[in-house]
């Protein structure tokens, strides 16, 4: 058994002080004052602890691209930044398109993930977007179906795969992005993108290609998940979309309500990302869409790369940044300290939200239920140090950045997998 002694949880929206007993994979008792002799002891000594996070969009590279990450970094980089589950996006070698090529990333999941790892099915071979991928076959074993890294560009086969997901109870999890409309841009089309001379990304790649499919989701029944909304035309079709009872959810990442297009300071491969930022008034909506629930949940995107194909001009850059092991420091930094998120807000953004609208038994802090939990230390203070990630990826453009809130103990199903208290 262990006992945490002397943290602090939210309880209707204030912190008070608890201990918590965790026998086995389940916590045991949560109460303000618990004696067990047999217990090992881990004083906390008045830190926060919250449900383990939910990041249902990362990107861990294998099989097929370790020289990038590994399944077994990126476990302890997610462990280390609080994430006790995680759902590996299926742009791999192979494409987990049948269970034949998905067994190979669950046997280096079962080997090496030190979190909880659910990961995608692809929706198209290959994610080549010609034919459907083996759906009725991977449905057990995966936690939704995507071709994220691409939009599925034809409207029947999207739908087609919307009408079987939906029979098999799974989500269809949508990179949106219409490729006549990306226009060979790597980064927003926007002002700076004019400033730096870059050929740039129009809003209206991501958002046309939304409004397509949730009118496709009414008409299929089918769970849809929109990944990393960047633009406020995506928030007011989502938006409309709920408002007309279509079952849509969607995602934000912290870098998207961080920083906007004037954040660039020129145009280099660390800032590249898609989506890329956007306008500030694109960043503007999307912080109003947490405020008024139309976003549903923070997710990282993380998307590790080697430095060869980040340390270059942006427009011959990789897309995506890292984000596993700084997110919730970010997001505590520049929105709870700020008074712009209560902290309840960015928690349940990151867990109890996310196990709701995926029916999943994880993401909150209660007797009886998985003792998936992260301590933070809400006073601690760190500069963001790539050279520091556990993660193979050191592609982030905010080296160097000043952020309070860092984690410092994770446990999944009880077990210590990051420990620096």
């Amino acid at each position: 058994m262990l006992l945490l002694k002397n943290g602090k949880i939210l309880e209707d929206g204030k912190l008070k002080a608890k201990d918590i007993l965790i026998e086995g994979k389940q916590i045991k008792k949560i109460s303000e004052e618990i004696t067990e002799s047999t217990a090992q002891v881990i004083d906390l000594e008045g830190k926060f602890v919250a449900p383990g996070f939910i990041d249902v969009h990362v990107h861990w590279r294998e099989p097929g691209f370790s020289y990038k990450e590994t399944i077994y970094q990126a476990s302890r980089a997610a462990a280390r930044g609080g994430f006790t589950t995680a759902m590996p996006m299926p742009n791999l070698n192979p494409v987990p398109d049948s269970y034949e090529n998905l067994k190979q990333q669950l046997d280096i999941i079962e080997k090496d993930s030190v979190i909880r790892a659910l990961p995608y099915g692809a929706i198209t071979k290959g994610e080549l977007g010609e034919e459907y991928a083996d759906f009725e076959e991977l449905a057990n074993h995966v936690f939704a179906f995507s071709d994220d890294g691409r939009g599925v560009q034809d409207a029947n086969m999207m739908y087609q795969s919307m009408k079987i997901a939906a029979k098999l109870n799974k989500a269809i999890v949508a990179h949106c992005e219409d490729n006549s409309l990306i226009l060979g841009g790597c980064m927003h089309c926007g002002k700076r993108s004019k400033e730096l001379g870059q050929k740039g990304i129009p809003s209206v790649c991501e958002s046309v290609q939304i409004a397509r499919d949730v009118l496709l989701a009414e008409d299929a029944g089918c769970h849809y998940h929109v990944c990393h909304v960047s633009t406020k035309e995506s928030v007011r079709i989502i938006r409309d979309a709920k408002k007309a009872g279509i079952k849509v959810t969607c995602e934000v990442c912290p870098h998207h309500l961080i920083s906007d297009e004037n954040d660039i300071p020129e145009a280099i491969g660390m800032w590249k990302m898609n989506p890329p930022l956007r306008a500030s008034e694109d960043r503007q909506a999307l912080i109003a869409g947490v405020l008024d629930g139309t976003i549903d949940i923070i997710a990282t995107d993380h998307a590790p790369h080697a430095p060869h194909e980040k340390e270059v001009p942006m427009a011959e850059s990789a897309f995506g940044i890292v984000g596993s092991e700084t997110a919730f420091a970010q997001l505590y930094t520049y929105f709870v300290k700020t008074g712009i998120f209560t902290l309840e807000q960015v928690v349940n953004m990151m867990s109890k939200k996310v196990a709701e609208i995926f029916d999943l038994p994880y993401g909150t802090l209660e007797e009886g239920k998985f003792a998936d939990l992260v301590v933070i230390d809400l006073e601690r203070k760190e500069k963001i140090n790539p050279e520091n990630f556990l993660s193979k990826g050191r592609n982030t453009p905010y080296t160097g950045q000043e952020v309070y809130g860092i984690p410092v103990l994770t446990l999944c199903e009880g077990n210590v997998v990051y420990r620096d208290i």
